[in-house]
């Protein structure tokens, strides 16, 4: 009986994998990756490489880097308790996933893809770069997953879902079986954008992997990782979908630089700022009550909060004038009159605290 239900569940699976090539572009299925010599001869004692056009003086970078980046995903997939075969590298955060996920999908000009609004900006420029539609659905008025009118935005062409939970601007993470049902009902591919899960108790779609063969997720190195100026980001899927990743990606998309500065710093715990980052996110949050200017603070799983207040442009000026610099969102649908301020040391927290605390309108 046992032996059946594991056949049943494998069969199933199989059956998501192949239908899910519908969903793959022609040229991208058909597509040859490109290969270097190395590929095929690593590990077999070659200690001469004529084969790059190199040049061969060790200087520390004359070499070009691992295309695969083996070791690095080795060490995150240690770190994830995610295989190496379903994670995805990339330069620029999660940027060049995003770009990524459009171009394996999406044949431009002819399909769409849906997110939410308000919501990080670059999932709209990377679909005016591939030349796709990108339908934007309105959050409800709390902010929460309007599910059901997602759903009805698609058609036919509509290749991707994406899902920035916790959400940029609004700071909230949606409930898991939200996703879930939004992957279920879906019959295309679901971005679940994670920049800031790390922050959040609302916990992450990877576990959902191994059973949601549609679902992709995005994790960075900038947020909690503390390593923005590296610029990478991940991309956790199903080995299937990550081959295409691969196979699309151009073939030196890290530098060797990137790549031994992200494994040497990636063990060092950052479990100690994480955990003062929600303590000064709750400070200031409570803090901020007490300012005249502020009308509402939303609730927020990232490490930001959205804030409400009389006059965003005046006091995003007020505060430019004082040093501090915040994120003005006030142009962005239901966010009118809002910042967005980021959680930095308590020192940065208790300055910005006091200039609001003293702002007169």
């Amino acid at each position: 009986m046992q032996i059946s239900l594991i056949f049943a569940d494998l069969n199933k699976r199989r059956d998501k994998v192949i239908r899910m090539k519908r969903f793959i572009r022609k040229n991208i299925l058909d597509l040859e990756p490109y290969s270097t010599a190395r590929d095929d001869f690593q590990g077999t004692g070659i200690s001469v490489w004529l084969d790059a056009n190199e040049s061969p003086y060790n200087n520390g970078a004359n070499r070009y880097p691992d295309p695969h980046q083996k070791e690095l995903k080795q060490r995150v997939s240690d770190l994830m308790g995610i295989a190496p075969d379903s994670i995805f590298i990339g330069g620029a955060g999660s940027d060049e996933a995003i770009d990524v996920a459009f171009r394996i999908f999406c044949e431009p000009g002819a399909d769409n893809a849906v997110a939410i609004a308000p919501s990080y900006g670059v999932y709209k420029v990377a679909a005016a770069i591939n030349n796709v539609e990108l339908r934007e659905v309105l959050l409800n008025n709390d902010f929460s997953l309007p599910v059901n009118r997602i759903l009805e935005a698609t058609d036919s062409h509509t290749k991707i879902i994406w899902i920035c939970s916790p959400n940029n601007p609004t700071g909230n993470a949606f409930p898991k079986e939200d996703i879930r049902e939004l992957a279920n009902r879906f019959n295309g591919i679901v971005v679940v954008d994670e920049a800031y899960a790390d922050f959040s108790e609302m916990g992450s779609m990877l576990a959902e992997l191994k059973d949601m063969p549609n679902l992709i997720v995005l994790r960075t190195f900038s947020k909690a990782w503390g390593m923005a100026g590296l610029r990478a980001g991940m991309a956790f899927a199903s080995p299937e979908i990550i081959g295409y990743f691969d196979r699309v990606k151009y073939p030196y998309n890290m530098s060797s630089l990137v790549q031994e500065e992200l494994m040497r710093r990636i063990d060092q715990r950052t479990g100690n700022q994480i955990g003062e980052i929600i303590s000064e996110r709750k400070k200031m949050e409570e803090s901020l009550k007490e300012a005249s200017c502020v009308k509402n603070i939303y609730p927020s799983d990232a490490n930001f909060l959205l804030v409400k207040v009389t006059d965003a442009d005046a006091i995003y000026d007020y505060l430019v004038q004082n040093g501090i610099i915040v994120r003005n969102r006030s142009r962005m649908p239901l966010c009118d009159n809002t910042l967005r301020i980021t959680i930095g040391t308590p020192e940065e927290n208790d300055r910005t605290i006091s200039l609001l605390q003293k702002y007169k309108n």
